[in-house]
């Protein structure tokens, strides 16, 4: 029987993940070292951990609202405005989701008519074409340039709208670049998304990991912005809670009354344990003046400089990241193609990193390496990549 036939054509077409083809390779391979997933190294705080664990030992092991529980929604209510500047209500204006991801996926899905387009700058997180497509619309890509630092400007933006164009996706700083956008950056944009009557959404996971001084801004602190904006956020990034699957999406109620509705009819609510979580590490770092995450930052930044270095000194020239943590050499002048050289690489070298194409067509000569691994690792990492491009 040929079950095939049941799989919408849809689903079909979208190709499997390019970052996990990488790492299920490295995962099975002895010695490896794998640059691959974009994952904190640190373990979750303690305190963030025992708060889970005492919440089960409490017996609270029920649903939630749907909306997630009113107590955190006013941590990350509290969180978003004295960090960024927006103040959304946590009665109305905020849903806690299942990890970022799915607060990405519940904002495609609730705003998507068939044959809707999105923008997406190009190279972007592998999952917002498919998450478009998977909703019923349609992903236009929006290329951004080295030489510009890898962000979205007024001009890309115009040649990409048409009639169609419903919405824009804001993915700063950036996975897989690492480029963040200043205030006067965004404000250069402001203007065509309002003209152009464009709901924003803004994905936000990375906004504490930037680095040389260069503060995160939300496009959401607009005024002109903030009624047309949902900003997707979480806590796996910045608290080093990937496992726990906590995010949270804060805009206009009637886009968040539409994806709770959707929610309530798949997810009904995050885990209980892993709001509770959350509701530590928002609590204790804004007591704390955010004394762990710039712990991990600091560690981040010293990588961060070490691979912008290390890579430049063996002919991999790269764009210096500013904000999240990966790093995205061109590759172009060992005459390889990203995926040839990426299997190569892993091949004859044992260490893993993502083909630039992994995250669109614009993505071509370049391979994403993140550096939330060890030291230890990056220096024999590195040592490896050398030999490789010598060999070439």
């Amino acid at each position: 029987m040929n079950t095939e036939r049941f799989i919408s054509r849809r689903v079909a077409q979208v190709p499997p993940s390019g970052i996990r083809k990488f790492f299920d390779i490295a995962s099975e391979m002895k010695d490896a070292i794998s640059l691959g997933v974009g994952e904190p190294d640190f373990v979750t705080p303690w305190n963030i951990r025992e708060s889970a664990i005492f919440s089960m030992e409490r017996g609270h092991t029920h649903y939630t609202s749907n909306h997630g529980q009113l107590s955190l929604r006013k941590l990350v209510s509290l969180y978003l405005e004295t960090r960024f500047g927006t103040r959304y209500s946590p009665e109305s204006e905020m849903v806690i989701t299942v990890g970022a991801s799915e607060a990405l996926d519940l904002a495609f899905r609730a705003i998507m008519e068939p044959g809707d387009e999105v923008l997406v700058p190009a190279p972007s997180y592998v999952s917002y074409m498919p998450g478009v497509t998977f909703a019923g619309g349609t992903p236009v890509a929006i290329e951004t340039k080295e030489e510009d630092d890898f962000i979205m400007t007024e001009q890309g933006i115009a040649a990409a709208i048409t009639p169609k164009t419903k919405a824009i996706v804001i993915p700063y700083p950036n996975n897989p670049t690492g480029a963040i956008m200043t205030k006067e950056q965004l404000a250069g944009i402001v203007d065509i998304i309002v003209k152009n009557d464009l709901l924003v959404i803004s994905d936000e996971i990375y906004a504490e990991l930037t680095y040389g001084g260069k503060q995160h801004v939300s496009i959401a602190s607009f005024p002109e912005i903030y009624p047309r904006c949902v900003v997707i956020n979480g806590f796996s990034k910045a608290f080093a809670m990937t496992g726990f699957r906590l995010g949270y999406a804060a805009g206009p109620r009637p886009v968040i009354d539409a994806m709770v509705k959707i929610h309530q009819y798949s997810m009904l609510c995050a885990s209980v344990m892993s709001q509770y979580a959350g509701e530590e590490a928002l609590k204790h770092e804004m007591e704390t003046g955010f004394a762990q995450v710039e712990k991990m930052v600091k560690s981040y930044d010293q990588r961060r400089r070490f691979m912008l270095d290390a890579l430049g000194g063996i002919g991999l020239g790269a764009f210096e990241p500013r904000g999240a943590f990966y790093i995205f050499p061109n590759i172009s002048g060992t005459g390889l193609s990203s995926e040839e050289f990426c299997f190569r690489l892993i091949e004859e070298k044992k260490v893993a990193c993502v083909p630039g194409t992994a995250f669109g067509e614009a993505g071509e000569g370049f391979m994403r390496c993140s550096y939330a691994s060890s030291m230890e690792n990056l220096k024999e990492a590195v040592k490896r990549i050398g030999e490789f491009v010598d060999s070439l």
